[in-house]
């Protein structure tokens, strides 16, 4: 049998081993050698002086890709190689659900042991990032608002600065060209927009809500009257680095521009990631003549009472106290 015959029989023998669910991975700039000792240890690539001969020679011709690589059982050799050649990593998955401010969602990248929540942060900051949304906000001096909530594909080589990009993205593909026309329409910025679908994002449990919470900010904002909205205020504690996740005097008392209990108008920047829904609730508030709304606390479905009177508003309060204060007796 010539060499060649040999080779091509050798490289296309299946071979079985006992790690096709073991994630292998392969080190940035480890040499051919070193790779094939690796999956050699692994029992994935057979121990022949003609076999490692083979990758070899065969790598010289195609650079084999770092990664975390999963290899079945049973494989050829050769199937090994083209997986190397080709990157064939295994793929990973990070979700940032819809309403999370940078600070949480630094806290989900970080548990992938992509980098530090320190550098992560500073990365949210960083001026070639906020290039990706300067033609949309260029008053934007951190990525808050603009990471948009989705389910992300990335790999062990993934840096934080791509993941980052791919959320910045995909904002820009979520808020459309229509969207831009809309927000003009209503003489508002793509800031204004974003930070307020934020405050709807961090209010509204129920979608069918979403556009009636919008209607109160928008008429609130005609008038004058201030937004007095809870999650600007927690924002502006989390900021302060004072948030001890209930709101207390002190919160609704601290100097900010993001306090919409002290300061008229939208808060300065997003407090969130909003989704989509939220977005369109932004650009497209219902008709309503409401001015406020509570938690209703009986209903426990994470529905509103909306009202455009101050005192049915105090009694809407009220029921909504004396709900909480009969769950907390009853957990007594």
């Amino acid at each position: 049998m010539s060499t060649f015959l040999i080779i091509h029989h050798y490289t296309n023998q299946p071979r079985i081993h006992p790690y096709a669910t073991h994630v292998i991975t392969i080190n940035q700039g480890a040499s051919a050698g070193a790779i094939y000792h690796q999956l050699q240890s692994y029992s994935v690539l057979p121990d022949s002086w003609l076999m490692r001969t083979w990758f070899k020679l065969k790598t010289s011709q195609n650079t084999l890709k770092a990664g975390d690589y999963q290899f079945p059982s049973p494989i050829t050799p050769r199937q090994v190689y083209e997986k190397l050649v080709q990157g064939d990593v295994v793929k990973r998955f990070v979700t940032i659900p819809e309403g999370l401010n940078r600070f949480e969602i630094v806290a989900i990248i970080e548990k992938l042991g992509l980098a530090s929540s320190e550098s992560l942060l500073e990365l949210t900051s960083d001026p070639k990032l906020l290039n990706l949304i300067k033609d949309l906000d260029p008053a934007a001096t951190d990525l808050e608002g603009y990471l948009y909530p989705d389910t992300y594909q990335y790999t062990a080589n993934s840096t934080p600065e791509q993941l980052l990009t791919m959320m910045v993205k995909r904002f820009r593909q979520v808020f459309s060209p229509a969207f831009i026309e809309r927000a003009n329409q209503l003489k508002m910025s793509v800031r204004e927009v974003v930070t307020l679908a934020s405050m709807i994002e961090r209010e509204a449990k129920l979608d069918e809500e979403r556009a009636i919470i919008s209607s109160v900010y928008h008429n609130r904002l005609q008038k004058g009257i201030k937004l007095d909205c809870d999650p600007t205020v927690i924002y502006a504690a989390i900021l302060a680095q004072k948030w001890t996740g209930v709101i207390r005097r002190s919160d609704l008392q601290r100097r900010s521009p993001y306090n919409t209990y002290l300061t008229p108008g939208l808060p300065p920047g997003p407090i969130a990631s909003p989704g989509k829904k939220s977005i369109e609730a932004a650009l497209f508030p219902a008709d309503t003549p409401y001015l406020y709304f509570v938690v209703n606390a009986e209903a426990n479905n994470g529905s509103h009472l909306f009202t455009d009177n101050f005192v049915n508003h105090q009694a809407n309060v009220a029921l909504y106290r004396t709900s909480q204060q009969k769950k907390v007796n009853h957990q007594r």
